[in-house]
């Protein structure tokens, strides 16, 4: 699997989604099989360009920058997750969408947890998504999401073995913020997290990039720059998270009286 760690341009939804494309060849040449891009990854973050643009300017799955991508998918079966402003009502979501390496749309999960200043633009989701690729169960997850850990344990407790989450996080806190997030979820959950980020800047946005694959223990298996657009790529080993299971027991041992809530699946 692969996160793509990309220098979006504000607005420019068809530069960005060629860059996607490119970054799903690179993926495909790799080796790769799955490969997550950050929060609004074909819009970009830039808070000016959202608040203008929005909703008019939010993104259908039947557009033209989904078709560059289903596209790249259909081209090299490699299954990608984007992410951009999809029409909700009189507002948008915050929508992480999955194209199967046959270029049809498997799902559109919408951010459950929306910060202040995004529900002035957006709506949240109600929704934990899965995907099954190759077998492997992996759920979808979008920045501030994983600010909450029940977020990521629901998907661990229904039986995800990876967490797959695109960000926008930025230098300061924030960068501070996402160093402890996202080892904490996977070593909590044992399971793999897969986090994606920007680099550069977009308006008043200062990127951290650090887009990164952890494993069920928490520890970095590869992670990217702080500055520049990379693909990187790990493999999920099943024995290594069979094996990290059995040693740490936590999903074992969570109280019985927290119920397990029921996933939309999508098995390719």
């Amino acid at each position: 699997m692969a996160v793509a760690q990309t220098v979006a341009r504000p607005g420019d939804t068809m530069h960005n989604a060629n860059e996607a494309a490119a970054a799903i060849t690179r993926a495909s040449d790799a080796g790769v099989r799955i490969v997550q891009f950050p929060e609004l990854s074909l819009t970009g973050y830039e808070p000016g360009w959202l608040t203008s643009h929005l909703p008019a300017g939010a993104l259908t799955l039947d557009g033209p920058e989904l078709t560059v991508v289903r596209e790249a998918c259909r081209a090299t079966g490699v299954t990608a997750i984007v992410g951009a402003p999809t029409p909700a009502g009189t507002k948008s979501a915050i929508s992480a969408i999955a194209v199967g390496g046959n270029g049809e749309i498997l799902a559109d999960y919408r951010k459950s947890r929306l910060e202040e200043h995004e529900r002035r633009l957006f709506v949240s989701g109600t929704e934990c998504r899965t995907l099954t690729v190759d077998g492997w169960r992996l759920a979808m997850g979008i920045c501030y999401d994983a600010s909450f850990p029940e977020h990521a344990r629901a998907a661990a407790r229904s039986g995800a073995d990876a967490y797959l989450c695109g960000g926008a996080f930025v230098q300061g806190d924030s960068d501070h913020r996402r160093s402890v997030y996202f080892p904490a979820r996977a070593l909590e959950n044992t399971f793999y997290v897969l986090f994606s980020n920007f680099a550069g800047s977009q308006g008043p946005w200062d990127f951290c990039g650090r887009s990164a694959v952890y494993g069920p223990d928490g520890r970095v298996l590869a992670q990217a720059c702080a500055q520049e657009a990379e693909l990187v790529v790990a493999d999920l080993d099943d024995a290594v998270l069979a094996e990290t299971r059995r040693g740490l027991t936590m999903l074992r041992d969570v109280a019985p009286a927290v119920a397990r809530p029921a996933l939309s699946t999508c098995v390719v």
